[in-house]
């Protein structure tokens, strides 16, 4: 690992100076993504400033009714959030999902959104990377993809997002907020991933030198129906093949309000668009449920060995979509 100074910043304006000051510099939340990172050469950064003593660490109401939760809040603290738990649960199940405990007691919210994709061939200095070293190539298409994405890929890039908070919070209308040495700023969780297309190495749309402060949830009454599904190659910890966050309000017998983000699909987390549209105002049964997923579905381009999770998603999509409506009529 090559030889790094190591900072701890007090105050944000005090961390934001210190990235300023030094371009090779990263900030440093848990460091369950970047250490590892670190240790096999792909970050090689010449400066750590750790930023978990900021005053970040709050998950506190909104005035409009919704959530703030600082940047620094552990997974673990956010999963076990009484506020959390009851108003949006499919975010506590994306959290409990994700890592292990020990894992969870270590990451922090703003460094989840900010970790990078687990491809083997991102993470192995070995092999060229679009990612890593621009217009290198992405051998994952003709090589080992059976995880790899079906939706928004480009020949230049395949790789998957591994975050399940993020799934959750994109299905929520999440805003991150950040702070940058010329003042704070805001950015949607739906445009804080930045398409892949031929530069894959831009992966957000955060300012350079931003260090992100917190993430707020809009109130949204139909996330208290909500869940986080995971599909794994294995039941123990591990990155999901497939995942779904699904909220449905149901009426009557008819969708009134819905919101569906898919994970594990894309370089993002990929908001249903076109299937909640479909699902809106429509009959809450297993007809209209295979319609919308089918819909959505439909601009999915699976590489040779990832055509499973057409399939895979299709299903989970019923499945989810049919329990809730199913606990909705009860």
């Amino acid at each position: 690992m090559r030889e790094f100074d190591y900072r701890r910043a007090s105050d944000v304006a005090g961390a934001v100076a210190l990235l300023g000051a030094d371009s090779d510099a990263r900030f440093l939340g848990g460091g369950t993504n970047l250490v590892d990172l670190m240790k096999s050469g792909v970050e090689r950064p010449a400066r750590l400033i750790d930023v978990r003593e900021l005053p970040l660490g709050r998950i506190e109401p909104t005035p409009d009714g919704g959530l703030r939760i600082g940047a620094t809040v552990t997974n673990s603290d956010l999963a076990a959030h009484p506020d959390v738990r009851r108003r949006y649960p499919a975010l506590t199940q994306a959290v409990l999902a994700g890592a292990s405990g020990q894992l969870r007691n270590m990451a922090t919210v703003g460094g989840n959104l900010l970790q990078r994709t687990r491809c083997g061939y991102f993470s192995d200095v070995t092999q060229p990377c679009n990612r890593r070293v621009p217009g290198s190539g992405c051998p994952a298409v003709e090589g080992e993809h059976h995880n790899h994405a079906i939706l928004g890929a480009s020949a230049h890039c395949v790789a998957v997002h591994p975050s399940d908070m993020g799934v959750a919070l994109t299905a929520f209308d999440a805003v991150v907020s950040y702070e940058t040495a010329d003042g704070p700023g805001e950015l949607p969780l739906a445009e804080f991933y930045l398409p892949v297309g031929d530069t894959p190495h831009l992966e957000t749309a955060l300012p350079a030198g931003a260090l992100i402060t917190g993430v707020a949830l809009p109130p949204a009454p139909v996330a208290a129906r909500s869940r986080y599904r995971k599909v794994r190659e294995r039941a123990s910890y591990a990155f999901a093949i497939g995942s779904l966050a699904a909220a449905l309000d149901v009426r009557d017998g008819v969708v009134r309000d819905v919101r569906l983000a898919l994970g594990a699909v894309a370089s993002r987390p990929w908001r249903a668009r076109t299937a909640e549209r479909m699902l809106t105002g429509a009959p809450a049964d297993g007809e209209t449920f295979a319609a919308a997923a089918d819909a959505e579905l439909a601009a999915a381009r699976p590489l040779p060995h990832n055509g499973y999770k057409v399939t895979l998603m299709r299903n989970l999509m019923v499945a989810v979509l049919t329990e809730l409506a199913e606990e909705a009529a009860r």
